[in-house]
Order: C-alpha cells, then sequence, then structure tokens
C-alpha cells in the first residue's frame, strides 16, 4: 500500500464517519464536543480556575496552561511543516479561516493532552472525565469535516506523548526554577 492509497482510505474512512451536513441530535452533539476542545474555552476555563481556586486548583490550572501552551507550538509547527488542508465542508468556517491546515489536530492534541495530565494531576473523578472526553472530541471534529480520521489519530498521538512527558518534566521545572524564584503560579 503506498502513500497515496492510504490517503484514499483515510479519505473514505473520514467521509463515512462526517455528519456536518445532516441536521439532527447527533450532529448537534459532535458540534458542542467539537468546540469543548476550543483552545479559548479552556484558556479562559484555567485562567478561572486559578483565580477562583485554592491553591491545588492554582497549581492544576497553571500546570495545564503551560503544558497546553507548549503543545499549541508544537502543533503549529507540525502544521505549517506538512501544510494539509482541511476537508472540504461549511462547518467550522472559523477554524478554517485562521487555521486552514488539518495536519494534526490540535484539538484532538490537546483533549488527549488534557486527560492525560488529568491522570497524573487528579482529582480521579476528574481525569476518569477527561479521559472519556477526550476521545469524544476527537471523532467529533471529524463527524463536523474538519478533520481526517488521520489527522485525529496523530494528534492523540501527540497529546499524549506530551502529556506523558511534560508530567515528567514539571518536577523538574518546579525545583529548580519555578520554586526557587518564587514565581507566583499559586
Amino acid at each position: 500500500m503506498n502513500f497515496s492509497q492510504i490517503l484514499e482510505a483515510d479519505a473514505r474512512l473520514t467521509a463515512k464517519i462526517r455528519i456536518a451536513e445532516k441536521p439532527g441530535p447527533l450532529r448537534a452533539a459532535a458540534a458542542f464536543l467539537a468546540h469543548s476542545g476550543d483552545s479559548w474555552f479552556w484558556v479562559a476555563g484555567l485562567v478561572l480556575l486559578w483565580w477562583l481556586g485554592d491553591s491545588s486548583w492554582k497549581q492544576w490550572a497553571s500546570v495545564m496552561f503551560g503544558g497546553i501552551a507548549a503543545l499549541a507550538a508544537l502543533v503549529l509547527i507540525v502544521k505549517f511543516s506538512v501544510k494539509r488542508r482541511r476537508p472540504e465542508g461549511e462547518w467550522g468556517l472559523l477554524y478554517r479561516s485562521t487555521d486552514p491546515h488539518s495536519f494534526p489536530s490540535g484539538h484532538a492534541a490537546r483533549a488527549f493532552l488534557i486527560g492525560v495530565m488529568a491522570l497524573y494531576l487528579g482529582p480521579a473523578w476528574l481525569a476518569i472525565i477527561l479521559i472519556l472526553w477526550a476521545p469524544l472530541v476527537a471523532l467529533a471534529r471529524v463527524a463536523m469535516g474538519v478533520h481526517y480520521v488521520s489527522d485525529i489519530a496523530a494528534g492523540a498521538l501527540l497529546g499524549t506523548l506530551a502529556g506523558m512527558l511534560g508530567y515528567q518534566i514539571y518536577p523538574y521545572v518546579y525545583a529548580n526554577f519555578l520554586a526557587q524564584t518564587n514565581f507566583p503560579l499559586w
């Protein structure tokens, strides 16, 4: 199987999952889930959590924010290196105009990063919710026609690896920089 055949199979599978043009409750749920991984939503939520939360929630929000910011830079580097165009469609015009590249899915990467980091940071009930939410966000991005299946698979892998790596380097960053400088994260 050559690369063009892989891309054709990817496009066929993507078309089978797509429901963006089919009105109904499943489409509404997919649109909600597709938006629930938006970066602006998570940045606003984490800032609010940091502002209103106790010290443990401030730390949680700060670590997540740092992970999301670092991952966003990595995703953009890959997107602008690969430059794969999004699938044709009408839904998600904001995404299509501000970010015409689909590989890898930033939403899938972000959702999986958040889920993995929540496994490390806790609490357990929130980690379970976020681990269940992450693949739904990724699939919703395909269902709404803004990504191919391979985009979300690559995003999920990238987010998972970044979450695992991020949590491994977090204690080092905290011990060697943040704690010594009294950096006001929490």
